[in-house]
């Protein structure tokens, strides 16, 4: 294939500065932003762009995303189904000071999935296309072995003196979230007709009210309700995290990455689960930092083994692989094509880090400098107008329940990722 390296220059950096557009905006997704851009095809023609780098353009916007859009999810508390579970940890060291930090963790779990991804590839793909009709015929039960693991998991919140078998109480209270939040998912996808909303930006999604309101809402509330303040946010954080950890973190993130990018009918967002089931809790804090890193790691791993799984199994399992399989011939693909499309993720990637920490150091530092509470209350009627924008008044009213729902698991005192039942249980009961 000839390729114009100055076409494929210019095609990284559109992609790039897109990515950073739509990973800084709340409620774009980025398999919606794919499909739009795919959408414009006509005018990148136009313009001079050929199918691959109009596929450049939508991966480099894929990966770009990846890193960025942590940013608002743990400032603003304005989740992807991707990031949701990173918005207690994030907010967390927000609210210590350490915003910077929790967003030096997401750049450097993103980064290094990349290097960690592109080691493990070649024997991840061997493996899973030899299994591959084996565990399409079981993915039912992989979930639910996820699910029973993720409750089994749960020990609550450790009080001196409240016996030995508390533990049972936290594991009743998380079933009785997942049940919350999956019933809920239920009922709002059996009933996606019914979003109007009023601004269409490509398909409409039920997600953004679910997860807005579980994730994001649901702990702007608390913040009210508690009168919370942000510190000033520490210039120039550096993450203190022990090697080990980190490189832990980053091959967790990569695993749960390339196990979703393989499994039919799973979002990137059930890999964020199994990421949290890979990390080792313990009572310090260093396990929500290493959860961050394999949170992000998994988010942009996905990128790339959705890649490979696009190359090997002719599979599509990301809005980005579809708009890239639409507009490049999967059949006339050769290594240089792959290969070429794997030194742009890696180039995107080394930029896309070093943004991301830019971004952050400049957005805590106006952050500090607001009150806090109208940040919320701002933050919360925005969320709201784009839940309306978007969704119409039906993702209104599940924005209602869901926002409640999300706060379960602050007064139970149990992890918020029970909540991703609102995606697991609606997917476990489609495959069976």
């Amino acid at each position: 294939m000839d390729v114009s390296i100055t076409l494929l220059i210019i095609s990284i950096f559109i992609g790039f500065f897109l990515g950073i557009i739509s990973g800084l905006t709340p409620g774009i997704h980025v398999n919606n932003f794919a499909l739009i851009l795919l959408a414009l095809t006509p005018v990148f023609l136009e313009m001079g762009f050929g199918p691959f780098y109009i596929a450049v353009i939508i991966l480099s916007n894929s990966v770009t995303q990846t890193f960025v859009d942590i940013i608002p999810s743990i400032f603003l508390g304005a989740p992807e189904a991707d990031t949701a579970l990173a918005v207690l940890p994030g907010h967390q060291l927000l609210m210590e000071g350490r915003g910077p930090e929790a967003v030096r963790l997401s750049a450097i779990g993103s980064a290094g999935s990349v290097a960690a991804s592109l080691l493990i590839a070649v024997p991840l793909g061997f493996f899973f296309m030899n299994l591959y009709s084996t565990i399409d015929a079981y993915i039912g039960w992989i979930l639910v072995f996820i699910v029973v693991l993720m409750i089994a998991t749960e020990n609550g919140e450790v009080v001196e003196g409240q016996g030995s078998l508390a533990h049972l109480k936290f594991k009743g209270y998380a079933v009785l979230l997942f049940l919350l939040s999956g019933m809920l998912g239920l009922f709002a996808f059996e009933n996606t007709d019914k979003m109007t909303p009023l601004l269409t930006f490509g398909e409409p999604s039920i997600l953004l009210p679910l997860l807005s309101g579980l994730f994001g809402a649901s702990m702007l509330v608390l913040a009210l309700m508690t009168r919370s303040e942000v510190p000033p946010q520490q210039k120039n954080c550096r993450f203190t995290l022990p090697g080990k950890r980190i490189v832990r973190g980053i091959l967790s993130g990569s695993a749960a990455g390339s196990i979703v990018a393989w499994l039919p009918g799973v979002s990137s967002a059930v890999g964020t689960i199994i990421a949290r089931l890979l990390v080792r809790e313990d009572k310090g804090e260093d396990s929500s930092k290493e959860f961050i890193i394999a949170l992000s790691g998994a988010n942009t791993a996905n990128v790339i083994f959705s890649l490979i799984a696009l190359y090997t199994i002719h599979r599509t399992r990301s809005g980005a692989m579809v708009a890239i399989n639409e507009l490049i011939n999967i059949d006339e693909w050769d290594m240089s094509v792959i290969i070429l499309l794997l030194a742009v993720i890696v180039y995107v990637s080394i930029i896309s880090y070093y943004v991301t920490i830019y971004l952050g150091d400049r957005i805590s530092g106006i952050l500090s400098k607001i009150d806090y509470s109208k940040l919320c209350s701002s933050v919360l009627i925005f969320l709201t107008l784009m839940v309306v924008m978007f969704t119409g008044w039906f993702g209104l009213v599940i924005f209602l329940i869901s926002t409640p729902v999300g706060m379960v698991s602050s007064f139970a005192k149990i992890r918020k990722t029970h909540a991703m039942g609102v995606i697991l249980l609606p997917v476990i009961l489609y495959f069976f």
